[in-house]
């Protein structure tokens, strides 16, 4: 092996590229710049969403109306099929679910899903249910506990507003 023969496979450092070495290196004269123009001349850097002078798109789409974006209410889902992990008759609540990583999305709000079967025995607290997961928890022998926003149980008749 000879010290010319050997071949750089991409190192740490790349070659570097040699503007303004005559027309024949392909990167001559203007150095891959251009004619004229903005982006010719030194010290030009071109910021984001720059169109070369066209009005740009964040320019031309209208900003007026109301966006319900920052309203919207993020659930930590997961289905019933997930909660064989837990033994029979324990708590089942969103840091019950957290601690055992079933779920990496940690909202203050919890929903459960029917999707699967559900084989134990457990109490089920949640802020929202799908009927059929309320179906197969009560089916499997176990208990659903409705939560409000706040994470306190919801009383039933309470629930209604009535205040009776």
């Amino acid at each position: 092996m000879d010290l010319k023969t050997i071949n750089s496979k991409g190192g740490l450092f790349p070659t570097r590229r040699r503007v303004g070495r005559g027309v024949g290196s392909g990167l001559g004269k203007t150095s891959g710049r251009g004619h004229k123009g903005w982006g010719q001349r030194s010290g030009a850097p071109r910021r984001a969403g720059y169109e070369g002078g066209q009005m740009p798109i964040y320019r031309r789409v209208p900003k007026r109306g109301f966006t319900n974006a920052s309203f919207s209410t993020e659930y930590t889902v997961i289905n019933v099929d997930s909660f064989d992990v837990f033994a029979d008759g324990d708590t089942v609540d969103l840091g019950a679910v957290i601690t055992k990583g079933l779920v990496s999305m940690n909202t203050p709000l919890f929903k459960v899903l029917g999707n699967g079967e559900l084989t134990k025995k457990l109490v089920v607290r949640a802020q929202k249910f799908t009927a059929s997961a309320r179906r197969k928890i009560e089916a499997a022998g176990g208990k659903v506990v409705e939560l409000d926003k706040r994470g306190r149980e919801i009383v039933a008749g309470a629930a209604d507003g009535s205040g009776a």
